[in-house]
């Protein structure tokens, strides 16, 4: 465990799936709460993500910040390119599946998504891929604990002011994007 890296919770819009608590997980919020927390610019970054509104609360990103933690978001490519625009000090981490097949099957066994939300998902998943290159790393989840593992390794590595050098993605996502024939 590393006592100075915390999550920030996003808050959403997205109904709360049974398994999740309040504050722990994300902040359910209604599309007017939503709407009025934009319009009073509440967010760090906020964006649409698979038909569900999300976004990253600013005064609790200070708060961490100030009380010297790191802060890992847990966002996708649209809120890392926001959160990048406007703040300082940060490093990108992207995560992708070593397969659209294993993508596929790790939404469908999860049991938390209908098959319309499955297909639809991976309907989006070529298009969401093609922003690797956003990134300052792109690591394969090819196994969760492993991945963490090299997650953190980059963290204090950075910590350092050092880069650590992952293994290349370049050949899996020319696979990935590749037009389906």
């Amino acid at each position: 465990m590393d006592s100075k890296l915390v999550t920030s919770v996003s808050t959403t819009t997205r109904p709360k799936r049974f398994d999740e608590i309040e504050g722990q997980h994300y902040y359910f919020v209604s599309e007017i709460e939503f709407d009025t927390m934009v319009v009073n610019d509440e967010f760090l970054e906020h964006a649409t993500v698979f038909k569900h509104r999300y976004g990253t609360r600013r005064e609790q990103v200070k708060s961490m910040l100030q009380n010297g933690f790191d802060v890992l978001f847990d966002i996708d490519w649209q809120g890392a390119r926001t959160v990048k625009q406007r703040a300082a000090n940060v490093v990108s981490f992207f995560l992708i599946p070593p397969s659209l097949e294993e993508l596929k099957r790790r939404l469908s066994t999860r049991g938390q998504d209908s098959l319309t939300s499955v297909e639809y998902r991976m309907s989006q998943a070529t298009d969401e891929l093609t922003h690797y290159d956003e990134f300052d790393y792109v690591i394969v989840n090819d196994d969760l604990g492993r991945a963490c593992d090299l997650v953190h390794t980059c963290i204090n590595w950075i910590r350092r002011g050092e880069r650590y050098s992952v293994p290349s993605i370049h050949g899996l996502m020319k696979k990935m994007l590749k037009p389906a024939t």
